[in-house]
């Protein structure tokens, strides 16, 4: 992977990610930085299942695509910040 790569990766990583936190009401107790990394791991496990269960590359913004990063960003985030209230990180 190039720097352009690792660029895109973390850009695009932050929006789903910042989307996912959105779309989770109340506050979450994680940080900016393990937003982007939920992000990212939610955009790549994203679209591979994606490709899995068939949704064809477009030219365009693949939508179905996005519901699943998004979708995994949101569960993502639950998880973490769950974890992470059980933990007592409260800040």
């Amino acid at each position: 992977m190039n720097i352009t790569g690792i660029i895109t990766a973390i850009v695009i990583g932050a929006i789903i990610g910042a989307l996912g936190r959105l779309l989770l009401p109340g506050r979450q107790p994680i940080g900016i930085v393990l937003t982007v990394l939920i992000g990212i791991v939610a955009a790549i496990v994203g679209t591979a299942i994606a490709q899995k269960v068939g949704v064809a590359t477009t030219s365009g913004i693949d939508w179905i695509e996005l519901v699943f990063q998004v979708g995994l960003a949101v569960l993502g985030v639950a998880a973490v910040a769950a974890w992470r209230r059980n933990r007592g990180h409260t800040r």
